[in-house]
């Protein structure tokens, strides 16, 4: 049974597109690492940087999914759904354009308030091994953008 395979008789996800799920965080674990261990501040800027990148690609991503959907018919395509997901992009850009420590605190919130517009509003539509992947690599990237935010405070990055 995968990780988000659940006992309510629904369809795992593929194992390889659930790796995939997981991996994708990877690069902002090497971030964090490179925030907290690299010795000159410009190698930690410039990590800081490649956190902000990929948090708002993952972002940006996860809307685009629901874009897919609805451009498939798999989702209803109301303005409401539509502005949804291109607030999740232009949020994943307010955070790289902030920068620093408060444009990670915008894509932890980004994140965050995604998935519970995933979860409140499309929950009854969506599958529930997809929910509870998407609840995990949510969780996962809030909190190695946060623990960044915290490293970059530490380093002296702003």
């Amino acid at each position: 049974m995968g990780l988000t395979e659940d006992d309510t008789g629904t369809t795992p996800l593929n194992t390889l597109s659930e790796r995939a799920g997981y991996v994708g965080v990877a690069p902002l674990v090497l971030c964090l690492a490179a925030v907290g261990l690299l010795p000159a501040y410009a190698w930690q800027e410039l990590a800081q940087r490649a956190a902000l990148a990929w948090g708002a690609v993952l972002l940006a991503a996860a809307a685009a999914v629901h874009c897919g959907l609805a451009l498939a018919g798999g989702l209803p395509s109301g303005r409401s759904r539509i502005a949804g997901l291109l607030v999740a992009a232009l949020v994943g850009a307010g955070g790289v354009v902030v920068g620093g420590q408060r444009g990670l605190a915008l894509l932890v919130v980004g994140h965050g308030g995604f998935w519970l517009y995933e979860k409140h509003a499309l929950g009854s539509r969506l599958p529930a091994a997809y929910l509870a992947l998407r609840r995990q690599v949510t969780f996962a990237t809030c909190m190695l953008l946060a623990l960044t935010m915290f490293v970059s405070d530490a380093a002296g990055l702003s």
